[in-house]
């Protein structure tokens, strides 16, 4: 069912637990569109989320688009490399980092409204179906793959997520689904990402496999993020959520699907050039 009607409030406060918020729109209007979200009416946030990188780029507006991010000399070079390697320049220039961060999967069977686990289905297509570009991480009951390259950059840089409501780590925005509540991300109806708050790391690295040299979703993305001593891990592509990976041995149990096997090969590639470049 396509939106009827587009409201512009005067503030944040307008926003009820129906609203469904529209920012750059790369995401969400092809959803609509297609009738994959049911919307009487979308609300344009875009003038009412905060927009910019602070000094230091340790914070940064929800509003930001993903092509300021990319230019920003400020953000780490995890993030601002994995907004270069996102999407073609023009989606870049209208996606903003908030909405980036809510995609929804580009699995084919959920595009396609299958009566799939996610729509509420009892069973994953893809798992018996056409699966290459899906998980080798927490393949039941969703073998679906999260397409964000900045969400897994800044899953490593430790990013804090402020929102309408309250602050919590990003992983914590993030939920694998379950019998009684299908959703991958946490957040509650009306509520919305405003701001993202950054650990500077001492370096970062993305790295990204994809089936064409640009603008193209991660087959395997992988970020690597070193504080002192320690090096944080993260990865795009391989689980319905940004996955975060404790060491490189954490790749022995991957768990993938027939057609997904390769994966695990390109990310043990991948996981050992980025801790390499962040040494």
């Amino acid at each position: 069912m396509s939106a009827r009607t587009l409201s512009r409030p005067a503030s944040l406060e307008a926003l009820d637990e129906t609203a469904v918020p529209l920012a750059g729109g790369t995401d969400l209007v092809p959803l609509v569109r297609d009738g994959l979200v049911e919307a009487e009416t979308l609300v344009d946030v875009r003038s009412l989320l905060p927009r910019g990188v602070e000094p230091g780029g340790i914070g940064i507006g929800a509003g930001t688009t993903l092509a300021d991010l990319e230019r920003s000399g400020e953000v780490p070079d995890a993030l601002r490399e994995a907004c270069r390697l996102a999407a073609s320049p023009q989606l870049r220039a209208m996606g903003t980092i908030g909405g980036n961060l809510l995609q929804a999967t580009r699995c084919w069977y959920w595009r396609l409204a299958f009566p799939c686990y996610l729509h509420g289905g009892d069973r994953c297509h893809a798992r018996e179906g056409e699966h290459r570009e899906h998980a080798i991480f927490a393949v039941e009951p969703c073998a679906s793959a999260h397409p964000s390259d900045p969400a897994a950059a800044l899953l490593a840089l430790g990013a804090v997520v402020e929102t309408t409501r309250r602050r919590l780590p990003l992983a914590e925005l993030y939920r694998l689904p379950t019998e009684d509540d299908r959703r991958l991300t946490t957040l509650a109806g009306g509520e919305l990402i405003l701001r993202l708050r950054l650990e500077e790391p001492d370096a970062s690295v993305y790295l990204k496999a994809m089936d064409r040299q640009r603008w193209s979703f991660p087959l395997v993305g992988v970020a690597a993020a070193r504080y002192g001593e320690e090096t944080r891990l993260a990865l795009a592509g391989v689980a319905p959520i940004p996955w975060a990976l404790g060491s490189p041995a954490d790749l022995d149990a991957a768990t993938p699907l027939p057609g997904t096997a390769y994966k695990v090969d390109i990310a043990r590639a991948l996981v050992g050039r980025a801790l390499a470049a962040v040494r």
